[in-house]
């Protein structure tokens, strides 16, 4: 997806533009045989909810497998451990300033512990948290490429991959 560059402060020249990462990912837990993934929500800019995957900025010295769990935990309140990579999603977008290539790359965690909670993240971006069916999260989350994401670790879990 490719969003439209904002216009500049000098017509005719193009923003610069920068590459950002992040992680995050799909932490599964199994209850009663059923797997269950936890899901946030949270307002964009518009003031909508969108459900999505936990992620978030890579900190530096942090891997991007370090990230994936640090985000699962903060934005869900579930301590998880990162299994395999499930794929990275790229996307552009503008601010007053510049261009950003977000690249958003997603792994497979196993639920090792925790409550579901918002209240350890940071950013205050997640207005709430859900466990949701794997194999009906596609009807709760907003973004196809997500949708994708959790397909994927459909597939490996049910050994499909």
């Amino acid at each position: 997806m490719t969003a439209q560059a904002a216009p500049s402060s000098q017509p005719g020249r193009r923003l610069p533009a920068v590459e950002e990462r992040s992680a995050g990912g799909i932490v599964v837990d199994i209850q009663d045989g059923c797997a269950l993934i936890a899901i946030i929500a949270r307002r964009n800019r518009a003031g909508r909810i969108e459900w999505c995957l936990p992620k978030g900025h890579v900190e530096p010295g942090e891997t991007l497998v370090e990230t994936a769990a640090r985000e699962v935990a903060e934005e869900t309140g579930i301590v998880g451990r990162v299994l395999i990579e499930l794929g990275t999603i790229d996307y552009w977008f503008a601010t007053s300033t510049k261009r950003v290539h977000k690249y958003v790359h997603h792994y497979l965690l196993e639920a090792l512990g925790g409550e579901l909670s918002i209240e350890n993240d940071p950013d205050r971006e997640a207005i709430d948290v859900a466990w949701m069916r794997l194999d009906e999260v596609h009807r709760q989350l907003t973004f196809p490429n997500e949708r994708r994401i959790a397909q994927a670790a459909w597939n490996r879990l049910a050994g499909t991959a």
